[in-house]
């Protein structure tokens, strides 16, 4: 079903302007492998940044969201991040829920490994569409987790129902929200052109995981990858370019690209810390400490959600 879904939304995205795809298509296993290789990259901040926050301030964490909790991580990827606050908040339950369905199994058998006591349930499936959670458990607060300012691919209208759709499920508990915030486009625009290409490989990767899994002929030589700061929409975008007039074909349908046409794959929204609060209270949160690093590079937000 996933397969077909990529498809139907490649055939879209490639029959009109404007060619735009979603970002979740970014992680297959492949995909995920790569995103992890550009969270260690020295241009790419955020990761390192956000690490070092949950790190300093898991205590503090803790003190807000409550130990023993039935903890959510939204597009959990490699479970990561959630190892540095564990031990804090100690919860009683760790539902990761990731696209990737490998790389999420993978994620979890290491982390029963490493927490013995931790019951540990991983979900596949998209946590942007309709999915269906366990119940939660009786008399635990349920905390979500949403690190790594995954809420700036989002346009602003997705990211407001999202963050609704997360207060209705964390209905009595709270959200941990990493953001990352408005800085010097040239800090953004390394971030996002590494000098060892791998996030180019990572945007490119979308066209060979069509050929992989769709049968598609993509020619990732045919394509540069172009990221760059729309400073009125304060965001990063990202594209492939196509460097040539070429046709392509998805499913017995062919389509023309010329040269210099782009596919959109995805945008990355900035924040500043004001407007990401008034965004929660939109969406039904209110929201409660963030913090940030001494360069204002990121920010982690306590929301506490609904009762």
């Amino acid at each position: 079903m996933e397969g077909s879904e990529f498809q139907r939304d490649l055939q879209r995205a490639l029959a009109a302007p404007p060619h735009a795809i979603s970002p979740k298509y970014f992680y297959d296993t492949e995909g995920s492998r790569l995103f992890d290789r550009i969270c260690e990259l020295p241009e790419y901040y955020p990761t390192r940044t956000e690490r070092a926050l949950l790190a300093e301030h898991a205590g503090a964490i803790a003190a807000v969201a409550g130990t023993g909790a039935d903890l959510v991580e939204f597009g959990a990827g490699s479970c990561s991040k959630v190892r540095l606050l564990l031990p804090a908040l100690q919860p009683r339950r760790y539902l990761p829920i990731d696209i990737s369905t490998e790389h999420l199994v993978d994620a979890a058998v290491g982390l029963r490994r490493e927490h013995p006591g931790l019951h540990v349930q991983p979900v596949a499936g998209d946590y942007t569409a309709a999915l269906r959670l366990p119940d939660p458990l009786p008399g635990a607060r349920r905390v979500g987790f949403f690190p790594g300012s995954t809420i700036g691919n989002f346009t602003p209208e997705e990211a407001l129902q999202f963050l609704r759709g997360a207060a209705r499920l964390l209905r009595g508990g709270g959200l941990l929200l990493g953001a990352d915030l408005v800085k010097d486009p040239n800090v953004l625009h390394a971030a996002y052109n590494d000098a060892q290409g791998v996030t180019a490989a990572f945007n490119l990767n979308l066209l060979a995981r069509a050929n992989r899994e769709l049968g598609t002929a993509f020619d990732l030589d045919r394509f540069w990858h172009s990221a760059f700061y729309n400073a009125a929409q304060q965001r990063i975008e990202m594209h492939l370019v196509s460097r040539c007039r070429q046709q392509v074909a998805v499913d017995g349908h062919s389509y023309v690209l010329e040269a210099g046409q782009a596919l959109h794959t995805e945008n990355s929204y900035k924040f500043s810390i004001e407007g990401l609060r008034r965004l929660a209270v939109q969406a039904g949160f209110r929201p409660g400490p963030a913090w940030t690093d001494p360069g204002n590079l990121f920010s982690v937000h306590w929301l506490h959600a609904p009762e």
